[in-house]
């Protein structure tokens, strides 16, 4: 996940160069002689790494515009507050000095997806960033009893 504009930089840059590396290494693959199933068998772990990154690149962009996922049964609270900071351009050294905490402390946080996270710390940093989380609870049927019925 990328986490910051700096890492967001990088990693564009090195998705327009392994996208020319990509077109490259097709075109001298196939100078050899290669059928195009052994080229794609070649290319494949490649092309993996290569859509990867694009979808972290994606994803960073759509957070920048406020886009984002649902929870479900708070699965992904990390990854929420995390998208939320940058969704703000709020830097991590940013909600450090606003949480009262260094620097370090916010990244390794964040590096570990606020793993282990209590409800109480969960709220200091959404008020920190000024954000109000609503839950909707829905009991669903009970799926034993619906399988006797």
């Amino acid at each position: 996940m990328i986490r910051n504009e700096a890492e967001y930089q990088l990693a564009s840059t090195r998705l327009e160069e392994e996208r020319g590396r990509l077109a490259e290494h097709r075109d001298r693959l196939k100078a050899t002689g290669l059928s195009d199933d052994e080229i794609k068998r070649v290319i494949d772990p490649i092309e993996s790494f290569h859509l990867q990154l694009k979808e972290e690149v994606e994803s960073y962009e759509r957070l920048k515009r406020g886009e984002f996922d649902e929870l479900e049964n708070l699965r992904g609270l990390g990854q929420m507050l995390i998208s939320l900071r940058i969704a703000q351009g709020i830097s991590q050294r940013d909600l450090a000095k606003r949480l009262g905490v260094h620097e370090s402390q916010v990244s390794r946080d964040e590096r570990n997806e606020y793993f282990g996270i209590t409800l109480e710390r969960t709220i200091r940093i959404l008020d920190a960033l000024n954000v109000r989380l609503r839950t909707k609870v829905e009991i669903e049927p009970d799926k034993q009893e619906m399988a006797v019925a």
